[in-house]
Order: C-alpha cells, then sequence, then structure tokens
C-alpha cells in the first residue's frame, strides 16, 4: 500500500520522543547487543523486527495485565499491546538510524464486529526503495508476520468488505488517541474496554 507521509524531513522518523525513547540506557543496550550480531542495516532491522515480535508477547497472548507504553517499558517488562510493541520497534530502529514511523489499521473480530486500531511499523532502510510496512505484534496460530520488504506479510490482512481499513498514515509519533487509551488504563481489562474505534 502507498504510504502518506506525514513529514517529507527523515529527521522526524529519526527523534525520540516520550513513547519512542531510543536514547534509554535499555533501548541502547539492546540495541547494542542485537547490532552486535548482524552488523549491517538491514539484518539489524530483521533482527529487531524478530526480537519484539517474538521475545515480547502481547499481552492479550499471555494474559499479562501491565499496560506499558514507552518503549523502553516495554523492553523491561517484555509485555505490550500492539501499539506498545510498535512503540518499541520503532526505538530500537532509530537507535541505529533507520527512519521508521506508526502505521494503524483499523480491524476487528471474524464477523468483523467490534473494530478496533491496530498498531504496525514502517521502516525506511538505507538503499532501499521507499517504505515498507512490518507487524511486530507477535504470531500465533493462524497469524503469521514475517520481515518482509519486497511484500508485505503483517498479522492480518484487511477485510474492506467488512469495514476493515488501512490507513495510509505514517506517523512520526504515536497517534494521540493510542497514546491516550495507553496512558490512561490502569490495566489490560481497563484497555480493553476503551480501545480507540478509529483514527
Amino acid at each position: 500500500m502507498e504510504l502518506i507521509q506525514e513529514h517529507t524531513d527523515l529527521a522526524a522518523y529519526l527523534a525520540a520522543d516520550d513513547a519512542v525513547d531510543h536514547g534509554h540506557p535499555l533501548v541502547e543496550e539492546t540495541a547494542d547487543a542485537l547490532w552486535s550480531t548482524t552488523g549491517d542495516a538491514y539484518s539489524y532491522a530483521k533482527a529487531a523486527f524478530e526480537f519484539v515480535r517474538d521475545a515480547i508477547p502481547h499481552s492479550a497472548d499471555s494474559g499479562d495485565d501491565r499496560v506499558a507504553w514507552r518503549a523502553s517499558d516495554v523492553l523491561g517488562t517484555r509485555n505490550g499491546i500492539c501499539y506498545a510493541k510498535a512503540h518499541a520497534l520503532t526505538a530500537l530502529l532509530r537507535a541505529r538510524g533507520i527512519p521508521a514511523g506508526l502505521c494503524y489499521q483499523l480491524l476487528g473480530d471474524d464477523d468483523g464486529t467490534n473494530l478496533v486500531l491496530h498498531g504496525l511499523v514502517a521502516l525506511c532502510l538505507p538503499g532501499g526503495e521507499g517504505w515498507s510496512r512490518v507487524d511486530p505484534r507477535g504470531n500465533k496460530p493462524g497469524v503469521d508476520a514475517q520481515f518482509t520488504l519486497d511484500r508485505e506479510r503483517l498479522a492480518f490482512p484487511v477485510r474492506p468488505e467488512l469495514g476493515e481499513i488501512d490507513y495510509p498514515g505514517l506517523y512520526a509519533a504515536a497517534h494521540p488517541a493510542t497514546l491516550k487509551v495507553l496512558q490512561e488504563s490502569a490495566d489490560r481489562t481497563q484497555l480493553w474496554r476503551n480501545l480507540p474505534t478509529g483514527l
């Protein structure tokens, strides 16, 4: 899908903020460890994606009630929903100078009901051919997201006939609706009740 950039300056997609806090020691330490096993931007980006996808369970899968929203907290607790895991991957990519942004889909249950926002990541590798979306949500039966830049292998295909949407925006910072619900939810149960239903 064609991503619409919020900013034309790639510097915006390398910046740190409260949620994508890639200057935090834990983010830097994790990035250093991943870089030491790879050594080039593509291999590092793939390793960072697989680390966030596989080593940090989605809290809906693990049953963890804690709500993390900062990238450093996601790495520290090894826990988060899609938005939080997207913050963590974005921070790890930016920590090594790889422009990365946040993207969103509107997804529903199997029958298309209960539509809520889902968060994922787009990255732009040096020498690459533009932006590619990847989804670090975490795999499980029926979900097989992969690090592929030539064709998308996201966690969930969008079903427009059921009202699902692939939003084309590419955000340098977390969308306020997602950040608000993460910051204001005391636990995952409250978070689930208040998930945003659109942008």
